[in-house]
């Protein structure tokens, strides 16, 4: 009874932890309950024939044990953890700040020069810390673009978080492994369950979700989705046979 006891009263401990107290310094966010998904079943409107790629110039490195780096000077300094997988994740670097993914599950913005963290925002669902995933890493690239953060990992959950703040905008129940594609109004996602998904900005909802199968880095050119040997029509979700 109290080995029982214990652990559960450790569960309670980790899951007050994850969702109220600053692990860190600086401002963090809730952990993020992503929603259900909701899938419209309609046709992407507006599409761009091609897609101008975002380059990452950021001079900032980072390591598995989660600590940023500018050349031999530490701006970050995170929490190492066993249970990762191997990675080549890099900072982004926007408007003077610094954005990067974490093993652990979080997002952090830091301002290189004084070491501040600004916040650090959670990007898993809040059952992986209680029993679920153990792996929570952010592997696929995060993109910033107006003043909003797309980030997705291995915890389930694929957000916008304001880049300002560090408060989610809407997050969805999905996880990614690999990099994602971002036009003005639509973020392509080959998910962890084997489907690509065209999702919203503006709210998180699903235009349309396909099924493929092998996750692998998607191209985007002539409104066409390629992962791997599977073409997609980014309009409409359907596979060109």
């Amino acid at each position: 009874m109290r080995k029982i006891a214990a652990i559960t009263a450790s569960l309670i401990l980790l899951s007050a932890c994850a969702e109220h107290d600053p692990i860190l310094p600086g401002v963090r966010t809730p952990v993020f309950g992503a929603s259900d998904i909701k899938i419209l079943n309609t046709d992407v409107k507006n599409l761009p024939e091609s897609i101008e790629y975002q380059t990452n110039d950021c001079p900032y490195t980072q390591d598995s044990s989660n600590i940023i780096w500018d050349g031999d000077r530490k701006i970050f300094s995170g929490f190492p953890t066993n249970n990762s997988v191997a990675s080549e994740q890099k900072p982004v670097c926007h408007n003077g700040y610094v954005y990067a993914g974490l093993t652990t599950g979080e997002v952090v913005k830091v301002a290189p020069k004084s070491r501040k963290i600004m916040w650090i925002a959670d990007v898993f669902r809040p059952s992986n810390m209680t029993g679920g995933a153990s792996i929570v890493d952010i592997i696929a690239p995060l993109i910033v673009r107006d003043n909003s953060v797309y980030v997705g990992g291995l915890g389930d959950a694929f957000c916008r978080i304001n880049a300002t703040s560090g408060e989610k905008r809407w997050c969805i129940d999905i996880g990614t492994s690999v990099p994602f594609i971002m036009t003005d109004s639509v973020a392509f996602v080959v998910a962890t369950d084997n489907n690509v998904y065209a999702i919203r900005t503006s709210d998180g909802a699903v235009y349309w979700r396909t099924q493929i199968d092998t996750q692998a880095v998607p191209e985007y050119k002539n409104k066409i989705i390629t992962v791997d040997d599977i073409k997609i029509n980014a309009e409409t979700g359907d596979i060109i046979k």
